[in-house]
């Protein structure tokens, strides 16, 4: 479940300090991976589970049949919408409701001309037109006269593969877009035996300059910077169309277009194979959970009925979002959001999906306000188990278009079986989302002194989740970074981040921040479950949050922008916290880390210390704002370590306590074996098993370590 106590009601000093842990034997060989039905607290649902995975084999069945398959089924997108064939085009569209539909726009002068009308084909509500080959060409603009019975209006085409805005009127249409076959060069980079450290980013927020970016731009500037970083994962915000730009991309009208403000399709293909030649997976955010309001721009009363791709009544709007709500119990929305899926993983070869808005979906409250304190709130009537089906269908459906695929939930909830296989009674994504962790470093950063930062409290936090389901920690994504929160930086700097991060400047304020900022994020690393996520930008601590152009700040675009220059300068910290969040990943981002969860070897509360080993790795944590230990005895397994990474090294803007390529040698004591390490106040330290010769570190950390 995700976190989301308060820290600051954590004792600071409790009387007794936590002693040492001795480190246990390995075992001779890993345990099976635990399952879903393990958890001796579903054993009374259990039944709900198998009642959940039989709706959604049944709803499979009521979609293909026994024999069919879902990704026939999940092939729309090739039937309805505009295509060339060779008789000349055929438009097709689904609109039960509709009385009359005609293709109007430039080809018509945007007149409903007789020979423009739609025809309605079946029961289903099909339209279809056919049209000579010379009636459209490429770059006409168009749309649908829709009428129903008391009404009409202009609509976008559901389907639509490339909606455009024009400059002048701001109105949007649908657009003819016939380009060559794009040739791929570069296959997709493979994911299964690799953690994903993604890089979650927004296109047109991405350049230094005051404007909306391009796919270009970003294929040409920030790629590069993102893989040099370290990551290899990109989730990209906003593809999916959407009319406001100050949404971020989550009011979604057009399910089937990337969104033309950032340029072509073919640009948008051509950013995904760069990527690939980097060896980025691309993976962008599937928004299925809610829909824009909009009527001529999106799918609201798209036929004139309220509930044709969602609920009736109030269910169909979302009160907090100001959007709408997809029915899920529905063949013809769930073949339209399905294909939807397949589309953008066959037309664009991504790598997979963020889901967002998982809780929203899969409680009929949409979880608003609601505390998940009890296995009962995942099993009662709240639950849309229609909305779950989907989901595992949706799941489903990927991993057999691309077995390698990657799907995230964006789920606050911790909903029991979210990321198990469908098998056992599961939805079947890979990773979910551990979004109570930004929640802890917020609170810390905001509410408590770090002299009362209860440790071991927060590695509880951030080590505590199902142990069957695979997540993704991060101290920040973009939900900090947005007007009205600030990145973890910001909330320990606050001012100082405009006036104290020049790297010859130093005082106890800023110093703070950044050590504070440094161990946040390796120890939100060093402990993450299965992968690791940054928000663009947050790795050199970006001193502005995001403000997208609007009418409230005169639709400027001065914060919806990164600069990338204080990265680059060397004068300045930013590139110091840049620098380090690089030599993080290079160390640590191997699936050598990720094979084995933590284990906590000593900590103590009222020293502010952590000491853990994961995989070949030794990490020592010292939170503590004034107390440095000499020669503090740390647990360890038997063998020689050697410092690796240190956030006290002065190219990470640390104050330059220790010196770099230390190596140690274990030696036995009663309970196991330790070695006796310098711990500098607000520092951390990484140390690797290593079989080259042992330099024993001595208790005076100004003096040279001894040679082998």
């Amino acid at each position: 479940m995700s976190a989301t106590k308060e820290l600051s009601k954590a004792p600071a000093k409790p009387r007794t300090p936590r002693k040492s842990i001795a480190a246990p034997t390995a075992p001779a060989s890993p345990p099976a991976p635990p399952q879903l039905r393990d958890d001796p607290w579903l054993a009374d649902f259990l039944p709900d589970l198998d009642r959940r995975a039989a709706h959604a084999a049944a709803l499979r069945d009521r979609l293909i049949g026994p024999s069919g398959s879902l990704s026939s089924f999940a092939s729309g997108h090739l039937h309805y919408g505009l295509h060339r064939t060779s008789s000349g085009w055929v438009f097709r569209e689904w609109a039960p409701n509709a009385s009359a539909l005609f293709l109007v726009g430039d080809h018509s002068n945007w007149q409903e001309l007789p020979h423009c009308a739609a025809s309605r084909i079946n029961d289903h509500g099909d339209w279809e037109l056919h049209l000579p080959h010379d009636a459209l060409h490429h770059g006409m603009h168009y749309r649908l006269s829709m009428h129903w019975n008391g009404g009409q209006g202009d609509r976008i085409p559901a389907w639509a593969r490339r909606v455009v805005q024009d400059p002048s009127t701001l109105i949007f249409s649908a657009q003819v877009w016939e380009s060559p076959p794009f040739l791929w060069q570069h296959p997709r980079p493979l994911t299964a035996n690799r953690p994903p450290l993604i890089y979650e980013c927004h296109v047109g927020m991405a350049q230094e300059a005051a404007k909306v970016g391009t796919w270009q731009e970003f294929e040409l500037r920030i790629l590069p910077r993102i893989a040099a970083a370290g990551y290899n994962t990109i989730q990209i915000m906003g593809v999916l169309e959407h009319p406001y730009y100050g949404s971020f991309g989550y009011h979604v009208s057009s399910f089937f277009a990337p969104s033309s403000r950032f340029g072509t399709p073919e640009e948008f293909k051509s950013l995904v194979d760069a990527a690939h030649a980097l060896g980025l997976a691309v993976i962008i955010d599937l928004v299925h959970s809610h829909a824009v309001k909009n009527e001529i721009e999106g799918l609201s009363h798209f036929d004139g009925s309220p509930y044709q791709y969602f609920h009736d009544g109030p269910r169909g709007f979302h009160p907090a979002w100001d959007s709408r709500c997809f029915d899920y119990s529905k063949p013809a929305v769930l073949h339209f959001l399905l294909s939807n899926t397949s589309y953008w993983i066959e037309e664009f070869h991504l790598d997979g999906f963020r889901f967002d808005g998982v809780t929203s979906m899969l409680y009929m409250d949409h979880g608003l306000g609601k505390v998940f304190s009890s296995y009962q709130d995942y099993f009662n009537p709240s639950v849309d188990e229609d909305a779950l089906a989907y989901l595992a269908l949706a799941n489903d459906l990927i991993h057999s278009l691309n077995p390698s695929a990657l799907t995230i939930a964006e789920d606050v909830s911790g909903m029991p079986g979210l990321v198990s296989p469908g098998s056992t009674g599961g939805t079947g994504f890979d990773f979910r989302l551990a979004m109570g962790v930004p929640d802890i470093w917020a609170r810390l950063a905001s509410k408590v002194e770090d002299e009362n930062w209860h440790v071991e409290h927060l590695y509880h936090e951030l080590t505590t989740r199902r142990p069957e389901e695979k997540v993704i920690a991060y101290v920040e994504s973009h939900d900090q970074a947005i007007v009205g929160g600030k990145t973890l930086l910001f909330r320990l700097l606050d001012a100082s981040i405009y006036h104290g991060m020049a790297r010859a400047h130093s005082d106890p304020h800023t110093d703070r921040g950044i050590a504070l900022t440094k161990i946040a994020r390796l120890l939100t690393f060093a402990t993450a479950g299965h992968g690791y996520l940054n928000f663009m930008g947050n790795e050199f601590g970006h001193p502005e949050w995001i403000d997208f152009p609007r009418e409230g700040n005169a639709w400027s675009c001065h914060y919806a922008r990164r600069q990338w220059s204080l990265r680059d300068d060397p004068l300045l910290k930013f590139s110091a916290l840049g620098d380090f969040d690089q030599a993080m990943l290079a160390t640590l981002g191997t699936p050598t880390l990720f094979s084995q969860p933590p284990l906590l070897l000593a900590s103590h509360v009222a020293h502010q210390t952590l000491i853990f080993e994961r995989g070949p790795f030794l990490f020592l944590f010292n939170l503590h704002p004034w107390n440095s230990p000499v020669d503090h005895p740390v647990p360890c397994s038997p063998g020689s370590w050697q410092l690796v990474l240190s956030t006290d090294e002065p190219r990470f803007a640390g104050l330059n306590r220790l010196h770099p390529d230390q190596s140690f040698t274990s030696r036995p004591v009663s309970h196991g074996h330790e070695i006796l390490v310098y711990l500098p106040a607000r520092s951390a330290l990484v140390l690797r098993k290593s079989d080259t010769c042992p330099r024993l570190l001595t208790s005076n950390f100004t003096s040279p370590p001894s040679p082998c």
